[in-house]
């Protein structure tokens, strides 16, 4: 029996488990949620956070609070409208403006909010 042949595996494998050198762990910190009710159905999220990886981190975090919103009107669903996002001197902020419905609404962006909070709890982004 090839002896490489049964190393490589058990090397592969240690391997990418193996973060790349200078990777940080990811740890976020959570600055707050602030929601304002622009009309109706439509809903503003302004959040910020510091140790965001990239801005679809801070996005979430808004996606998170909106979904928790939606599940405290007594609605079931939202979508995503818009969401600008920002960094200066580490801080990451977000603001999305998304609409809440009790049905699914029409639209690709539209997401499930109970199925949201807790995917959102299980990765510990709070919500609002």
């Amino acid at each position: 029996m090839n002896r490489a042949a049964l190393i490589s595996p058990v090397l592969l494998a240690a391997c990418a488990t193996q973060k790349p050198v200078g990777e940080a762990a990811f740890a976020p910190e959570y600055l707050g949620v602030e929601t304002r009710l622009l009309e109706g159905d439509l809903v503003q999220f302004r959040v910020a956070m510091k140790g965001a990886r990239t801005g679809r981190d801070v996005a979430t975090y808004a996606e998170c609070a909106a979904a928790q919103y939606a599940l405290i009107r007594g609605y079931g669903f939202a979508r995503h409208l818009r969401t600008n996002i920002d960094e200066k001197g580490g801080v990451w902020s977000a603001d999305a403006v998304y609409t809440i419905s009790p049905s699914l609404p029409r639209g690709s962006k539209a997401i499930d909010a109970e199925v949201t909070v807790a995917d959102c709890a299980e990765n510990g982004i709070p919500t609002v």
